[in-house]
């Protein structure tokens, strides 16, 4: 994925600016950055593998509203998190990041806000460094868990972060957020491998941490395996075009020509379980919701995150708290990426000593 898309979309987000417009812009840019990549192989599928989403404030996921239906304006102070996606023959990279409307080194952010926001990059950024060969994904559930708390933050119950597989974006290993008794109970404990692909997706919320759904239109779906004969021809010529133009790849109804039409398609397809959809959730009234995401390889030479390759400027967010344990510490010390020459390294102690959780984590990558 282009990383001047998302850099794209993060500079449009103004006050007064339309979520709208803001993805139909995402997935306008992603799909010409597609398009430019092997022209000459028509037969490689390549495209959106997430539609663009805008989830502010206590939204959690999958805002994508429509043309034809009531939009939200951004305001100064909104948190936003964007979320999208692309592949290339079915091999599929996401993103998503979290920042304030307005937020800027003259115009830092404090508070609440900005612990959140803390919290959820470094807790991806210890998820990552969990995420390779012969390491497990509840360790990694209880290490999102931990720094969550230091930042007196709670994840998302039921949150999942999955291994992806070609065309597949959810494939059979997955890591759970703050599950609840019977979700931990029932979640498969699995090892990482080598050559595996996760999509590592962290939200943290200044609440309780339980979602719900509200009124809100769902509009983003994927399709499934299921076979049904659909009685109504809007609904035929509606799946038609869903397995024509997506295969199996999410989509939103707001890249159909006729909305009307796929809202009305769509109605039967998921009653009878051909499509599925993606609800849009929200936390209480009052909180924040932030998120990270990021696709990473599980390679030889190393981890190789591929997408939000460009950390957040975190230095406009001005929190007080950071992670207590000395084990969180030195783990956020170790290095990712691509193995290459050894450097000259100092001990982990003396590092993290005079250091704060973003410093850790720059001092970590270079």
């Amino acid at each position: 994925m282009s990383p001047g898309v998302l850099s794209q979309i993060i500079a449009q987000c103004l006050p007064g600016t339309s979520v709208v417009s803001l993805c139909e812009l995402g997935d306008k840019l992603l799909q010409e950055e597609t398009d430019k990549v092997f022209k000459k192989e028509k037969e490689i599928k390549k495209g959106i593998s997430f539609p663009t989403c805008l989830s502010v404030n206590n939204c959690i996921c999958h805002y994508s509203p429509l043309k034809s239906e009531s939009d939200y304006t951004l305001k100064d102070g909104d948190m936003v998190k964007i979320d999208m996606g692309t592949h290339i023959d079915g091999f599929i990279a996401v993103v998503a990041q979290t920042l304030v409307v307005g937020a800027s080194k003259e115009n830092p952010v404090t508070g609440r806000k900005a612990d959140l926001i803390r919290a959820a990059y470094t807790a991806a950024e210890a998820a990552l460094r969990l995420v390779k060969p012969g390491l497990d994904n509840l360790t990694v559930t209880d290490t999102i868990q931990r720094v969550a708390e230091d930042y007196k933050c709670k994840p998302i119950e039921g949150m999942l972060s999955y291994q992806l597989k070609q065309f597949r974006l959810e494939g059979e290993k997955s890591i759970i957020q703050n599950p609840s008794e019977a979700q931990r109970k029932d979640h498969e404990k699995c090892q990482f491998e080598m050559y595996e692909v996760y999509a590592i997706d962290v939200l943290l919320s200044t609440g309780e941490g339980k979602g719900k759904e509200m009124d809100t239109r769902t509009t983003v779906y994927k399709k499934t395996n299921e076979i049904y004969n659909l009685k109504m021809k809007a609904s035929r010529v509606f799946l038609s075009e869903v397995e024509k133009r997506f295969g199996k790849m999410p989509f939103t109804l707001r890249s159909f020509e006729d909305e009307k039409k796929a809202k009305m398609g769509v109605m039967e397809c998921v009653n009878h379980k051909l499509v599925e959809p993606f609800q849009v959730f929200y936390e209480k009234e009052g909180e924040y919701v932030a998120q990270f995401k990021f696709t990473v390889l599980l390679m030889p030479s190393g981890s190789h995150k591929i997408t939000l390759t460009t950390p957040p400027d975190l230095s406009v967010y001005q929190s007080d708290l950071q992670v207590q344990t000395e084990e969180l510490r030195t783990l956020l010390s170790q290095p990712v990426g691509p193995k290459t020459a050894k450097k000259k390294k100092k001990k982990a102690a003396t590092i993290v000593a005079s250091m704060g959780d973003k410093d850790i984590i720059e001092k970590a990558s270079e």
